[in-house]
C-alpha cells in the first residue's frame, strides 16, 4: 500500500488550492453548458489538460517511461481513467439538471467514500478527536444545507434524477481517487494524470463536436477554457495532496468546497446578475458554515500518534 511523505502542510495548502478550484468550477461549467453539450465540454476540458501537461513534462524530461509505465498496473490505470471520464460525464449531467449548489452538496459524498476507502483500503486511522470533528462537520452540513437538502427531498422527477446521477458520480470519484493514490507507487502524480487525461479526451473523442467549440463566443469560449484549465491545476493539486498527506484527510478539507461554490455564486449573482441567481444566507446556514470548517480543520489537522 502507498504511504504518504508525512509533508503534511504541503498536502494541506494543495487540498486548499484544489478545493477553491472546484469550488467555482461549477459555475463555469453551468456557463459553458448553455452553448455546448455535456460531450463536448468533456472532451474539451481533458484535451486541454493533457495538452498542457503533456507539454510540461516533455520540458522537463518527465514524461513517462516504458520501464514506469511496464511497472505501473494496466488495470488500476484503466480504472483510474473510466471512472474519472464516469465521474465527469455523471456530475456534468447532474448539473444539467439541478443547479450549481445542489450538485456540491451531493458530490460531497465523494469526500465520504474516499475516507471511508482510505480507512479501509489503506489503513489509515482516526484518533478520537478527528470522530469528533466528523460529528462537528455533520452537524454543521445539516444545518449549512437544510434549505437545499429541503428542495431535494420535496422536489420533482427531474431533480431527484440529477442528483442521483450526482451520487453516482461521486461514488466513480472515490474509486478513481483511491486508484489513483495506489499509483503512486510507480509513477508520480503528474505522469499519472496525464495518462488518465490523454484515456478520458480518446474515450470523449467519437461522441464531441469539436466544430462547435469554433462558433462560441468570446464569453463561453474563454469560460469553456477556464474549465480546462481548472481541470488540470485542480486535479493536479489533489494528485499531489494525495502523495504528502493521508487520503481521509485529504477529503475532509474537500469537504468544505460547496462553502466556496455558495460564496462564488453570491459574488457571480452581484456582479452578472443576468448569468446566476443568488443563493439567500441564514443565520442557521452561517452557524453551520462554521461548523462545517470546525469539523473538517479537526479532522484533517489533528495529528496521528
Amino acid at each position: 500500500m502507498h504511504q504518504s511523505s508525512g509533508r503534511w502542510q504541503l498536502g494541506l495548502a494543495l487540498s486548499l488550492l484544489t478545493v477553491f478550484l472546484w469550488g467555482i468550477l461549477p459555475i463555469a461549467l453551468t456557463v459553458a453548458l448553455q452553448a455546448l453539450d455535456v460531450y463536448t465540454v468533456i472532451w474539451f476540458r481533458f484535451l486541454v489538460a493533457f495538452s498542457l501537461l503533456a507539454i510540461y513534462l516533455g520540458f522537463q524530461g518527465k514524461l513517462p517511461t516504458l520501464a514506469q509505465l511496464r511497472s505501473a498496473s494496466g488495470l488500476l490505470l484503466a480504472i483510474a481513467t473510466i471512472f474519472l471520464a464516469l465521474n465527469y460525464f455523471l456530475f456534468l449531467q447532474g448539473l444539467a439538471l439541478t443547479s450549481p449548489a445542489n450538485a456540491q452538496v451531493i458530490i460531497q459524498f465523494s469526500s465520504i467514500f474516499l475516507s471511508l476507502g482510505g480507512l479501509v483500503i489503506f489503513k489509515e486511522r482516526y484518533q478520537i478527536y478527528q470522530w469528533l470533528g466528523v460529528s462537528i462537520f455533520t452537524i454543521g452540513y445539516v444545518l449549512f444545507f437544510h434549505e437545499q437538502l429541503t428542495n431535494l427531498i420535496t422536489s420533482h422527477n427531474k431533480y431527484l434524477y440529477g442528483s442521483g446521477l450526482i451520487v453516482l458520480g461521486a461514488a466513480a470519484w472515490a474509486v478513481y481517487a483511491l486508484a489513483q493514490k495506489q499509483l503512486l507507487q510507480s509513477l508520480s502524480s503528474a505522469q499519472i494524470m496525464l495518462i488518465v487525461y490523454g484515456g478520458c479526451a480518446f474515450l470523449f473523442t467519437p461522441f464531441c463536436k469539436a466544430q462547435a467549440v469554433l462558433t462560441l463566443s468570446n464569453l463561453h469560449f474563454y469560460t469553456l477554457l477556464f474549465c480546462g484549465l481548472n481541470t488540470l491545476i485542480a486535479y493536479g493539486a489533489f494528485a499531489e495532496s494525495l502523495a504528502h498527506w493521508e487520503a481521509s484527510r485529504v477529503s475532509a478539507v474537500l469537504t468544505i468546497t460547496p462553502i466556496v461554490t455558495l460564496i462564488a455564486v453570491w459574488a457571480v449573482s452581484v456582479i452578472a446578475p443576468g448569468l446566476m441567481l443568488p443563493e439567500k444566507f441564514t443565520l442557521l446556514g452561517i452557524t453551520g458554515a462554521v461548523l462545517v470548517v470546525t469539523g473538517a480543520a479537526t479532522i484533517a489537522l489533528v495529528k496521528t500518534d
